[in-house]
């Protein structure tokens, strides 16, 4: 018993208090913006529960309580519990994909009486626990593929049944543990792969239906193709160590390519894709020979990364066509500039870039902004409330607002460096992982730079599930870090 009265106090001393701040300060502005943009002219009071300012006082009461009674548990807790509350939470997701209510198209949403619970928003602590835990076991090893794919399993699981629920935003947040698994020693190669990508993505759809100079060839099709046969003669060069062999490659495809493009120019006009495939399975077949000739893996995954870059670029239209929501697909034609649409699908970025415009470098003042107090953006109030931030705000504030955040993100980062375990490093940096991907996005889409997926500004957007959720990352943290350097008995 007395181990346990000595014990508190120097968990109190040692919990990283700048980080309580930054999250304190977060809270308020956010509550500030709630206020601006879900104000009424007229309303008297802003305080009443009956108003969504009030509301809101409820949630951040409830989230600092929260997070303390997650502060006087103990740190080993988390540890030890993390798979059964990954699993308990797991079972709630799938529940809830049977969930007879839907809102807004969703059915994301548990509905308790007057109480809406997302259970998406816990399952990413539940995740990083559960990931963390794995990952920090005795013989793990993220350069062995099966235990890569165990912890990747981890991760892609949860994100199987939120899209499930018909809650996609939510299940792109997971694409953020990547981060972590690149800190963690994942090989940049497979991070270079996704961005390789979504690049392709977005210049094979945007270009597809651009045609090169006079030639009946796709600036798309053409640019991509050529990319692939770049990216793999350089790989070979970084992973094999073959600069003979790298220039070959280079010099045999850029060549064949300029010859043909020529030709099709001046002589006679034709597609030349069908050239760049020829050259991609010739490329193929040139990996396929090395690898069986030396037996050097690197040879089968550069072969492996050439024929899925091809097989993802032609899978991509398919999928943009035939796999992807109605909507979804029509905000990826508006963010690449395919669509307008300023009355539908870009109507919510459109009205947004509009608030935060005429805010200026000092905002309109508090509750004086125009185009949120007459509901002209959507979602102002949670998705979008960074527009709110901008037009009462102007400049510096929306400046001041994504200062705090990149404290915040650089305080977490100071902290999961300094933990003397890898079980509170890895979940450190999951946790800053998802709050960066959802600055990062929410910011983005609000200002027309990222596609509108409809997920939560920290601490700002208005509701009790995104805020909870994000109490739970922040100070489960906060909790295992408080005991990083408590003498266990």
């Amino acid at each position: 018993m007395a181990h346990t009265t000595d014990k508190q106090p120097s968990v109190l001393r040692s919990l990283d208090w700048w980080t309580i701040g930054l999250y304190l300060a977060l809270l308020a502005f956010g509550w500030i913006s709630v206020c601006g943009a879900s104000y009424t002219y007229g309303d008297t009071d802003i305080f009443s529960f009956s108003t969504r300012s009030g509301m809101q006082i409820i949630w951040m009461g409830t989230s600092i309580c929260l997070g303390f009674i997650l502060l006087m548990m103990d740190d080993r807790f988390y540890d030890t519990f993390a798979y059964l509350i990954y699993a308990a939470l797991l079972l709630l997701l799938f529940l809830t994909i049977f969930n007879p209510h839907e809102i807004k198209g969703s059915r994301s949403w548990l509905v308790l009486g007057p109480l809406r619970l997302q259970p998406a928003e816990f399952a990413k602590f539940a995740t990083a626990l559960a990931v963390a835990k794995f990952m920090s076991s005795y013989g793990f090893n993220i350069h062995y593929w099966k235990h890569f794919a165990a912890a990747t399993a981890i991760v892609v699981l949860p994100m199987l049944f939120i899209v499930a629920q018909k809650e996609t935003g939510s299940a792109l947040v997971y694409l953020s543990f990547f981060l972590m698994f690149y800190r963690e020693g994942m090989p940049g190669s497979v991070l270079f792969t996704g961005v390789a990508m979504v690049f392709y993505f977005v210049v094979g759809i945007r270009f597809e239906d651009v045609m090169l100079l006079e030639t009946p060839t796709s600036i798309g099709k053409f640019v991509v193709l050529l990319l692939v046969q770049i990216f793999s003669g350089i790989m070979v060069h970084v992973y094999c160590g073959s600069k003979k062999q790298t220039r070959l490659i280079l010099s045999a495809c850029l060549g064949v390519t300029t010859v043909f493009l020529l030709f099709s120019i001046y002589v006679i006009p034709f597609d030349i894709v069908w050239i760049q495939l020829i050259l991609c399975v010739l490329l193929i077949g040139y990996l396929l020979y090395h690898w069986l000739r030396s037996s050097l893996t690197p040879y089968l995954y550069i072969l492996l990364f050439t024929l899925g870059s091809i097989a993802f670029f032609y899978s991509a239209d398919y999928v943009l066509n035939n796999v992807m929501e109605p909507h979804q697909r029509v905000r990826i034609n508006v963010l690449l500039g395919l669509d307008e649409d300023l009355s539908g699908a870009g109507y919510n970025v459109h009205q947004s870039e509009i608030a935060i415009g005429s805010g200026g470098l000092r905002g309109k003042g508090f509750l004086n902004g125009t185009q949120t107090k007459l509901k002209f953006v959507p979602e102002q109030d949670t998705d979008f409330i960074f527009c709110t931030v901008g037009e009462e705000e102007g400049f510096l504030g929306s400046a001041g607002v994504l200062i705090l955040f990149l404290l915040l993100i650089l305080r977490l980062i100071h902290l999961a460096e300094r933990q003397p375990f890898k079980f509170g490093r890895i979940y450190g940096y999951c946790v800053l992982s998802i709050f960066l991907f959802h600055v990062f996005i929410n910011v983005g889409m609000v200002l027309g730079l990222t596609p509108v997926i409809g997920i939560p500004l920290p601490f700002f957007s208005y509701g009790g599930s995104s805020l909870w959720g994000f109490t739970f990352l922040l100070f489960i943290f906060l909790r295992i870090d408080a005991g990083r350097n408590l003498i266990r008995n």
